[in-house]
């Protein structure tokens, strides 16, 4: 049975520098949970404050209704794979599962029967007695799992496991550990500092900042489409940062006044006490949102205009940046369809942007 997690009021400091102040945070029980954030924000200090490897300074750490805070490592039903995997080389891969069961005593038979169906679902059973440095890098992530795993602990943390592999198998591992978590039903807390895997295997995610501070907690889409914070906004994706004063609000609409660019509406879900008017906030609106035009275009609430500074080919999309009137520099991503049916986009080029007023958000921070 799964459980959640729960840290209340945790704090953590190395040599009089402050890690973590006052963390409170749930961790839902069955759920893929990343913490994301950028290197050195706490985000690994954390999942060892819930491992038992670090101890807190102040606080309590909570596996379900149960305070582990003071636990030992091995009474907590808590596993972790590292970055390393920590692996043993001397046995083969069948014997590095089998270690965790053999050491608590579990009856051979029995040991025969888990690791043979763990294997199987890590689908590594046609590799059960080749050795470790036989396997690729993906196969050893996925002993390392298998082993973690196991002995069936409540919670599986993951600290950057596919921080070794390349770019093309690190896709294809997190797709497989999305399979694997959705079969063992186990709470995962998947600890990393790129977007791409946070938002890919995701059910739902925390975004920490450089002050080891908890900026936003929800599903990938609520905090891609709706963050709180203009660090949210840059951390997570691509945006472009617009400031501004608040002209009024009005029903579920702001118009938003800025500098040598005029009016703009936004669509705002809930009026909040922050939207006063004349206060100073400002706006995210992600690249994809924004149609680009040579030509005048009706039927959109916002409407700019620019000249193309530069223009970076992607692949499936084409990035074109901006520079308005104001001197702000947009970014705006096109996908790319046949070329013959589209008007040609250049640099020095003087386009029209256009975005919706559901496409801007305004930001709490």
């Amino acid at each position: 049975m799964t459980k959640n997690i729960r840290l209340e009021r945790v704090q953590k400091s190395y040599g009089g520098q402050v890690i973590l102040q006052d963390i409170n945070l749930t961790i839902p029980s069955g759920k893929f949970f990343a913490l994301l954030g950028p290197s050195g924000c706490g985000k690994t200090t954390i999942l060892r404050l819930i491992a038992g490897f670090e101890s807190v300074d102040d606080g309590s750490v909570f596996l379900g209704d149960e305070n582990i805070t003071h636990l030992p490592i091995n009474k907590r039903r808590i596993n972790t794979v590292f970055q390393n995997y920590a692996l043993f080389p001397h046995l083969d891969v069948y014997d590095n599962v089998a270690y965790g069961l053999r050491i608590k005593g579990v009856p051979p038979a029995q040991v025969e029967q888990r690791v043979s169906k763990i294997l199987k679902t890590v689908h590594l059973d046609q590799h059960a007695h080749k050795s470790i440095s036989q396997l690729s890098g993906g196969q050893k992530q996925r002993v390392a799992l298998a082993r973690a795993v196991i002995n069936q602990p409540d919670v599986l943390l993951l600290d950057e496991p596919l921080a070794a592999l390349d770019l093309k198998l690190r896709e294809k591992m997190l797709l497989e550990l999305i399979d694997l978590q959705s079969t063992l039903e186990t709470t995962f807390v998947y600890v990393t500092h790129d977007q791409f895997e946070a938002l890919t295997v995701a059910d739902q995610m925390a975004i920490m900042n450089h002050d080891g501070q908890i900026e936003q907690v929800g599903t990938p889409k609520e905090i891609y489409e709706f963050p709180v914070s203009s660090f949210v906004a840059k951390f997570v994706g691509t945006t472009n940062i617009i400031e501004g004063k608040i002209a009024h609000v009005e029903s579920q609409e702001a118009h938003v006044h800025v500098e040598n660019l005029g009016l703009f509406k936004l669509f705002v879900p809930e009026h909040k006490e922050w939207m006063r008017k004349s206060r100073s906030i400002f706006m995210s609106i992600r690249p994809e949102k924004i149609l680009i035009s040579k030509q005048p275009v009706e039927r959109f609430s916002n409407e700019v205009n620019g000249i193309v500074e530069s223009i970076v080919y992607h692949g499936r999309s084409t990035q074109y940046n901006v520079r308005l009137k104001n001197d702000l520099l947009m970014c705006v991503f096109e996908q790319n369809e046949e070329h013959f049916a589209k008007e040609i986009i250049d640099y020095g080029h003087e386009v029209f942007l256009y975005w919706q007023k559901e496409n801007a958000v305004l930001l709490e921070r």
